[in-house]
């Protein structure tokens, strides 16, 4: 899994919200977001700014980026 799919699934799970009702609220097929928390598939930038704006975090922090 990737720092990207770890994040997603803890914000996910901080707001006590599934898998099924974040795909719908993002306007996603069913099985999107257990996609995006497997690594199977990577979002693309627009779904990331949309995941990100959601969440009301920022892309780096979606994405698990820290400055060293």
């Amino acid at each position: 899994m990737t720092a990207f799919s770890n994040r997603l699934k803890a914000l996910r799970k901080s707001r006590n919200i599934n898998q099924a009702r974040l795909a719908k609220m993002l306007g996603y097929g069913y099985t999107a977001i257990a996609n995006y928390e497997s690594g199977r598939n990577e979002p693309s930038l627009g779904d990331l700014y949309r995941i990100a704006d959601f969440f009301d975090v920022s892309i780096d922090n979606l994405a698990g980026y820290t400055r060293k």
